[in-house]
């Protein structure tokens, strides 16, 4: 049976392919214009193409999940078909080979072999431009000996090997998938002296086996692959390698690969004689080049780069020969010219370092550069062995036309009794230099480099390399590296731009501050949306993500990016059933704020709307049988909420600042910073900023969502305000009124409901850690802390309530049947907390007695003088003792009562206004 290519009419998209400028992978749609609304305010009919009769089939099984799920996400209609177990020679076609053309994307099921060991041979051949992904440690490929894979990309269009979250756009990680095996029939000296050699490789299933007495084998080719996010640990010291040469000889061609973030290293080669050129690797957690028992090839054009954050690295080349006989042959000797090493400062169980040479290898090293900041460890290392210090001496080690510029002043690690290396590299050896490299950014010499001169021509040395005259991998100017691989402008998987620069789904307006690329962002969102770092997104009138319940989308925000509002009637709604993904970091939060404050101008509360969130959780305003839809404040008729799913899932907000917002749509109904209406559990809320609005903060309508990390400053109205039965979980809330005395309300207004106190679900929300500041403002409202009424419970701990003289109340409940009675049988409860207002309590003659209840019947709480007895700025000075929340979920215990404490910071770099 043939396998050839089925091709599927669409009306979006009919092929897979890079887009040439750049290297993203993109779906064709050929003459298509992006630059529309979104969706567009009129459907094309498509012209109806006839969808070919197959006649032979295509490898694999239509996944509908998944199709669905990567249609999805990348905006366009794609099959995407699994593939499983082992490819024979049986499924090829008649020229042997069985094919993953670039119109589908692959999705591996498990292990997937090609060919059995030397046996049922293929070639697997792999279109330019093709997607392959794994979705867990257990999916991998490997190529059996005798058989072949030609996956040979272009630098307009590279093969990508990644994980399922690459592809759908979620978080992606080292170690999300397994990796590529390469087996063939080399030399390795773990082979047996006589007889047949089949060595078992490391992080595969048993059967996998490598190693000859063919040093010529041919593997197939690699040609402008990028494997990102790879790497499973299969057990300790088993890991899987971003690719992993087990006895590959030199008849395979391995050219333009790049192995990005991979948990172990980037590439091993366990014996063999495969060469490789124009080698990236980036961000890789273990060693980025690994060599044993053998190894004997070439390589020339290598780039290292341990991850910029530094993340887990080790070093940048690790070789040895073999542990347990050092001597044995064939020895790893291989030929490595003009490789960079540029290392972070990742100090852990290892290191990162730059070249450890170990275990008997020798290593004949022309034209590296090794570099790195402060906090890396060395440069260079030889193992203080026998075998391995004879090498030094003998030249099965050598080094020339090297630099090495470790700005740590640890460019040699050796024992006393072993070789100086400096003198050795130095001295002994020709050509090199101790110094500065001056390297770009981008890992290319500056103009005046040392790098630019006293190169070794190693096409002299072996015809397999090119002559040089620079040192290291790039010289700069036409960057080999430019356009294919991840991290210079390729290798992405990542929304179709339009020529505007603006994903699919926006359009192009005039630059908001006169400089950054502006998307217009507006209507009903239909399908999912993807908002790109590097550009400015402007909200224009009610942004809606989904239908009700219907034509359900997720709208995802990259870190970084910043969202717009130019009037109160801007603002944004992820409907029911739909998502927002605005994962932020500390260094890249997401901001949501006024055109005023985008370009500069003086900012302030109310310039533009804000954030809307409608879920399906309780609301005891739901009606008692039936569908509930209950319209959302602030927002046009038809923005309902509520349902019967507390665990309903509205999507994440990390690190995200919402600012200026909060416009007054008519009195009493105001668009909060962010109004979570409904809002189940399984939505995630952490690290969160309201900051200068013109309502309240946060406020919860029903619902059960938790909250962790909330910062709420300068807003005009409560800061934190929940009614109808809102019962969610909520830690290390700073609240700080206006420091100019400006408008202002309470720190927390808690409701059940005004109608009907005692209505089922009750708002009864767990809060601890709080921290609120409040100012002297004295209008129609004052300034005050906790204010609960209309029937609602709260169990509250380890909170700071202070302010300056002038401040109203600290804590109040209000005098009504159902809120007294909830004092006295715990459904509210207060402790570990101080008070340290100029009116601590405010309480009716006939109500409780807040003051004796604080202090008397709830536990270990305490009236403080002042701000200053409590806080240094907004960091806890109290000595009240904190909850014990041990074996209580969600929560955190501390040490300390209030948000934040000196030393633990985590406002710190993310939010406005604390300065």
């Amino acid at each position: 049976m043939e396998f050839k290519r089925v091709f599927k009419a669409s009306a979006i998209a009919t092929a897979l392919i890079l887009a040439g400028c750049g290297g993203d992978i993109n779906i064709s749609e050929g003459d298509i214009d992006n630059s529309v609304t979104y969706p567009p305010s009129t459907t094309p009919t498509p012209t109806p193409t006839p969808t070919p009769t197959p006649t032979e089939s295509m490898p694999g099984e239509t996944s509908t999940f998944l199709s669905g799920k990567v249609s999805t996400a990348l905006g366009q209609d794609i099959e995407v078909r699994t593939i499983s177990g082992r490819f024979l020679a049986s499924q090829a076609d008649s020229s042997g080979k069985i094919t993953l053309t670039n119109d589908t994307v692959w999705a591996l099921e498990g292990p997937v072999f090609v060919g059995n060991d030397k046996a049922d041979s293929v070639t697997l051949a792999i279109e330019p431009g093709t997607i392959i992904f794994g979705r867990n440690g257990g999916d991998y490929l490997v190529v059996s000996r005798g058989s072949k894979i030609e996956a040979q990309g272009t630098a307009a269009a590279p093969i990508i090997m990644t994980s399922y979250s690459d592809v759908v756009g979620d978080q992606v990680g080292a170690g999300q998938w397994g990796g590529v095996v390469l087996l063939g029939n080399a030399k390795s000296n773990k082979c047996p002296a006589t007889g047949d050699c089949a060595l078992q490789v490391e992080g595969v299933e048993e059967g996998a086996v490598f190693g000859g007495t063919d040093d010529t084998d041919n593997s197939g080719i690699l040609k402008y692959l990028v494997v990102k996010y790879a790497g499973y640990e299969i057990a300790p010291d088993n890991e899987l390698n971003g690719i992993t040469f087990g006895g590959v000889g030199s008849g395979t061609e391995v050219d333009y690969i790049q192995i990005h973030s991979n948990a172990d290293d980037g590439i091993e080669f366990f014996g063999g004689a495969v060469n490789l050129k124009h080698v990236v690797l980036t961000a890789n957690q273990d060693d980025s080049v690994d060599w044993d028992n053998g190894f004997r090839g070439k390589l020339q054009y290598v780039y290292v780069e341990q991850d910029k954050s530094s993340g887990d690295a080790n070093r940048g080349i690790e070789g040895d020969n073999d542990g347990s006989v050092p001597d044995a042959e064939p020895q790893s000797n291989p030929i490595v010219a003009n490789m960079t090493i540029i290392g972070n400062n990742f100090d852990g169980e290892d290191d990162s370092e730059g070249v450890y040479l170990r275990e008997g290898s020798g290593a004949q090293i022309y034209n590296m550069v090794i570099t790195g900041p402060a906090g890396m460890g060395e440069c260079f290392e030889v193992e203080n062995s026998t075998e391995s210090q004879a090498n030094l001496a003998d030249s099965t080690i050598t080094m020339s036309s090297s630099v090495l510029g470790c700005t740590n002043d640890e460019n040699f690690k050796f024992d006393a009794t072993a070789v100086d290396l400096e003198n050795w590299f130095l001295t002994t050896q020709t050509g090199n230099r101790v110094m500065s490299p001056m390297l770009n950014a981008d890992g290319t010499p500056m103009a005046d480099s040392p790098l630019l001169t006293g190169a070794t021509d190693v096409s002299a040395v072996d015809t397999f390399f090119d002559a040089t005259d620079f040192i290291g991998a790039v010289k700069g100017g036409a960057d080999w590296r430019s356009g294919w691989a991840f991290g210079f402008g390729g290798g992405e998987i990542k929304v179709v731009q339009s020529a505007s620069g603006c994903p699919t789904g926006t359009i192009s307006i005039a630059e908001a501050d006169g400089l950054t690329t502006t998307c217009q962002v507006s209507g009903r969102i239909t399908a999912n949306l993807h908002l790109t770092a590097g550009n400015l997104y402007a909200l224009s009138g009610a942004v809606f993500v989904g239908n009700d319940n219907a034509d359900s989308a997720t709208l995802t925000v990259d870190a970084g990016v910043t969202l717009y509002g130019a009037s109160g009637n801007d603002y944004l709604v992820v409907s029911r059933g739909s998502k927002i993904s605005a994962v932020g970091t500390a260094v890249a939060p997401i901001t949501f704020t006024s055109l005023q404050d985008v370009q500069g101008l003086d900012t302030g509360a109310g310039q533009w709307g804000g954030v809307v969130l409608l879920g399906n959780a309780p609301s005891n305003k739901c009606p008692a049988t039936g569908a509930c839809s209950l319209q959302v404040e602030g927002v046009q008729e038809g923005a309902v909420f509520g349902g019967t799913d507390e665990t309903d899932n509205s999507g994440t907000l990390k690190y995200v600042r919402v600012m200026n917002g909060g416009y007054e749509i008519a009195p009493d109904n105001e668009l909060n910073g962010i109004t979570f209406a409904g809002i189940g559990s399984g939505t995630s809320v952490d690290y969160v900023q309201i900051h200068q609005n013109a309502d309240d903060g946060v406020e919860f309508f029903g619902g059960t969502v938790d909250v962790k990390h909330l910062v709420l400053t300068d807003n005009q109205d409560d800061n934190i305000d929940w009614d109808n039965g809102y019962r969610g979980r909520i830690q290390y809330v700073l609240i700080r009124q206006a420091e100019d005395n400006s408008d202002a309300n309470r720190g927390i207004e808690a409701d059940n409901d005004g109608s009907v106190p005692d209505a089922q679900p009750q708002s009864n929300p767990t809060v601890a850690n709080v921290t609120i500041i409040g100012n002297t403002f004295d209008g129609e409202d004052d300034s005050e802390g906790v204010y609960l009424r209309e029937g609602t419970g709260a169990q509250l701990a380890n909170f700071i309530i202070t302010g300056p003289v002038g401040m109203g109340e600290c804590f109040e409940v209000e005098n009504t049947t159902e809120s007294q009675t909830n004092l006295g049988d715990g459904t509210i409860t207060f402790t570990n907390s101080v008070v340290a207002c100029g009116e601590n309590f405010k309480n009716d003659a006939t109500a409780v007695d807040l003051s004796n209840w604080f202090l008397s019947v709830q536990a270990g709480n305490a009236v403080a003088a002042d701000r200053a007895a409590v806080l240094n700025g907004i960091f806890s000075i109290s000595t009240v003792a904190p909850k014990d929340f041990t074996g209580v979920t969600f929560f955190d215990n501390t040490d300390f009562i209030g948000a934040v404490k000196e030393g633990d910071n985590w406002t710190a770099g993310w939010t406005v206004g604390l300065e």
